[in-house]
């Protein structure tokens, strides 16, 4: 009777003028679209029968223009379309990715001005995706919006997994609330950061991730982010509705636009299956198909790296102790006195080289090779790196001789200290020096406040220098994985030269305190809904104390939950973090890390509710080999799976890398078994995970005698 009712009220309000509809493939979804008395553009979303956003507005704001884009349109056309195909990603969860959906390109007219716009929709089987876009017209050409005023009306006060709303950071933990009560939670939600921006006391980031009372889960994200700012949400929270809330440049302006133009996509996915959000690829679709030519240069990687170390504070990324400053080509580094932790030495560089070779590894990453460590961050210092000149004790061509001696690549690093400026005047000749040293991947970073002053990470002009290095490293044939970068949203479709980003709290967090157990049953529903993450899982000595005695954090996890990270958070650019002697301590564990695979033709989402528990079972490329990953929150629970992903006739053996019964990740975490199964598509595994743990399972077929 609720529904019902509530159906009623939208045809009232929609009656205002005639709404248009537009029906996703399967039926499942209907979106309305009018015009109110006002002429303000409104939508309106049901998944089944029920809704799912109430009506909502739709337009912009624009600065030093009285009107804006926001009221007095009339509808002058509206063209409905079809598409399907089916594409294949250059590396994925899946080898082929179905792009089906039914759009509504809405043209409305502004009276007063006689300026057009176009709202386009796209209704896919797991949501919608919408924005605006700008057509080539005399009254409209260059134009500054002051703020987008999307609406998204929710229809009660659901569970929400959040991140506070930042200009400059993700690097949170994830809280949980009921909407109402973001208010009440934000203040102890925004923890220290190095560099972090907030903005409003309801103000949250995407990918939001929501559950309606009645169980309907609910993700609010954008896509295809080019050109400009990044979109956050901002709730009315005594009417649950969410509005855009982009992220301002230096001058407090939120996009400089030129028709014709488009908005990124705002997406909604929806389900009544947790899994299905998992599962979701419309993020993807709304992107443009690749659009680099030959792609045989881009790899999945697997990697180590000296890293770890200085995150937990054993080693530095600083070569010297002896000066308070340093001048790139002025400061001499071969009359200083070498402080004795510096990890990027060749002795040390060596020994990780050698622990790929032996382990299967593809690549070893080193920071802190490069001139300038010792006052890089803090000082708002624009010529903070060079990225072409090594400390005394890192040989680059010696070391690449000897890496490509074993059949490894080393990873650059390229942290710009968010000197974005500096970085752009250095990137040819920093991709040149990679090229004609062997380098095929850089991880790049932003550390700290952007340089120019007073622009924030997410804002458009900033946007658009992370995409200018995605399109510039393509050129050079090189990979890229951004730390401290925007968020993604589905780009590494057309530039899947984009391997990885970081762009959340990662495990190194759980050397600056720790991550909450849950983190990781929560991410690949929020954080993942865009792109992949370089998480840098693997860790498998959890005191860090043992490593630097004097960091007391603690990693919140199991040794078990660490291995299930390879397949619950999805990327084909995958570290095995830890330090090279405590993968030694425990071969046996890590013998899943060195077999599980970085790319996929197939994914299946066994079992998923967001805060609590993830099991994916995924299908290595070009092999009939299977791993399985289940990741546990705060509470202990027993897993109950089937392997009918398996052949049927086909015979199985299964090696499961699970919690010890009294495994727990803060009083016992390294206490894990291993045993080996005979499964079939028809065997059943109910398995316990301890809090904080989860379990892993490698799956191969058993060879016919």
């Amino acid at each position: 009777m609720k529904y019902i009712l509530m159906l009623a009220t939208w045809l009232t309000f929609f009656h205002v003028a005639k709404a248009q509809e537009l029906k996703s493939p399967n039926g499942n979804f209907v979106m309305s679209f009018s015009l109110n008395n006002e002429g303000a553009p409104v939508y309106a979303l049901i998944y089944k029968g029920k809704p799912v956003i109430k009506p909502s507005k739709l337009g912009l704001e624009l600065k030093n223009d009285k009107k804006s884009l926001l009221n007095d349109f009339t509808i002058v056309n509206t063209t409905p379309t079809t598409f399907d195909e089916t594409w294949k990603p250059v590396w994925g969860e899946v080898n082929a990715i179905r792009n089906h959906y039914n759009e509504l390109a809405v043209t409305l007219q502004q009276k007063e001005t006689n300026r057009q716009i176009i709202i386009r929709f796209r209704l896919f089987n797991d949501g919608l995706g919408f924005r605006y876009e700008f057509p080539s017209q005399k009254n409209l050409t260059y134009f500054v919006i002051k703020e987008e005023k999307s609406q998204f009306a929710m229809t009660g006060d659901h569970t929400a997994f959040w991140l506070p709303g930042d200009y400059d950071t993700q690097e949170y933990d994830y809280t949980t609330t009921k909407l109402s009560e973001i208010r009440g939670a934000m203040a102890k939600a925004v923890t220290e950061n190095i560099s972090q921006t907030s903005f409003s006391p309801t103000g949250v980031q995407t990918s939001l991730m929501m559950k309606s009372a009645d169980g309907i889960y609910i993700n609010l994200h954008e896509a295809a982010l080019i050109n400009y700012a990044c979109m956050h949400l901002n709730l009315d929270d005594k009417n649950m509705v969410f509005e855009s809330w982009l992220t301002p440049d230096a001058k407090g302006d939120k996009g400089y636009m030129q028709a014709p133009c488009t908005s990124p996509w705002r997406t909604i996915i929806v389900s009544d299956d947790a899994r299905d959000i998992l599962a979701s690829k419309m993020t993807y679709n709304l992107n443009d198909p690749c659009k680099i030519e030959n792609t045989d240069w881009i790899k999945p990687v697997k990697y180590v790296g000296v890293w770890w170390e200085m995150i937990t504070g054993k080693s530095t990324w600083a070569y010297t102790d002896d000066f308070p400053t340093v001048q790139l080509g002025i400061t001499d580094f071969s009359k200083a006195k070498p402080n004795g932790k510096h990890g990027a030495n060749n002795e040390n560089v060596k020994k990780y080289i050698d622990f790929a070779a032996a382990n299967g590894f593809d690549a070893v990453l080193v920071e802190g090779w490069n001139e300038g460590w010792e006052d890089w961050f803090g000082n708002s210092k624009d010529y903070v790196f060079d990225f072409v000149t090594a400390y005394p004790d890192f040989d680059v061509k010696a070391l690449h001789a000897y890496a490509a001696s074993k059949g490894v690549k080393i990873i650059m690093h390229h942290e710009t200290s968010a000197s974005v400026r500096n970085y752009e005047r250095h990137i040819d000749t920093a991709y040149k020096f990679m090229k004609a040293n062997g380098y095929d991947a850089v991880k790049s970073g932003y550390v700290g406040h952007i340089l120019p002053r007073g622009e924030n990470h997410y804002s458009q002009w900033i946007i658009n220098h992370y995409q200018y290095a995605i399109e510039k490293a393509a050129e050079y044939k090189i990979m890229v994985n951004a730390h401290e970068a925007v968020r993604p949203t589905g780009i590494a479709r057309t530039y899947p030269n984009l391997i990885g980003n970081e762009s959340a709290r990662g495990t190194e967090y759980q050397a600056f305190g720790g991550n909450k157990p849950n983190h990781v049953t929560v991410i690949p529903f929020t954080r993942l809904i865009g792109g992949p993450m370089d998480y840098t899982p693997g860790i498998f000595e959890m005191d860090i104390a043992k490593i630097n005695p004097g960091n007391t954090s603690h990693v919140n996890s199991t040794i078990a939950n660490q291995l299930a990270l390879y397949v619950t958070m999805y990327s084909p650019l995958q570290m095995a973090a830890d330090l090279p002697e405590h993968y030694n301590r425990f071969p046996d564990a890590f013998q899943f890390i060195k077999d599980v695979a970085v790319d996929w033709d197939d994914s299946k989402y066994l079992e998923a509710e967001p805060g609590q528990y993830i099991t994916v079972a995924r299908k290595a490329k070009g092999t009939g080999k299977w791993f399985v990953g289940s990741v546990q929150g705060d509470n202990a629970r027993t897993s109950n799976i089937s392997f009918d992903f398996l052949e049927a006739g086909k015979n199985y053996v299964a090696t499961v890398y699970a919690d010890a019964k009294d495994a727990h990740y803060k009083t016992n975490p390294q206490a894990y078994t291993i045993r080996k199964i005979k499964v079939t598509n028809k065997s059943k595994l109910a398995q316990l995970c301890a809090p904080g743990g989860g379990y892993a399972i490698s799956i191969e077929e058993v060879a016919k005698k």
